[in-house]
């Protein structure tokens, strides 16, 4: 399994962004994939989330822009983690994407 964890922040091989894996725990654990979000230099706004890690990396979250990674398949790092309210606020925002009206 995986040692990465929802809040963490990841650099993917083949990808030049980061992402921030927004997948709960449980999840990862039972599966060994994990959603993430990109995290890209852009403006802010309803699914455009700025974020700060705790070693300082910074940028905009893109909520509606999930992808399911197969650590397995591509080579993961953690390089930095979210406190646990901001990714509150994260994931907020996109469970907002899928409730009813």
């Amino acid at each position: 399994m995986t040692d990465i964890s929802q809040g963490d922040i990841v650099k993917i091989s083949g990808f030049k962004s980061l992402f921030l894996v927004v997948s709960n725990n449980a999840f990862i654990q039972s599966t060994g994939y994990f959603h993430v979000c990109p995290v890209l230099k852009k403006e802010e706004g309803a699914l455009h989330i700025f974020i700060k890690g705790l070693k300082g990396t910074e940028g905009v979250a893109v909520c509606e822009q999930l992808k399911l990674i197969d650590p397995a398949a591509r080579g993961c790092t953690r390089v930095d983690r979210l406190l646990y309210e901001d990714n509150m606020n994260i994931s907020d925002a996109i469970q907002g994407i899928f409730e009813y009206d």
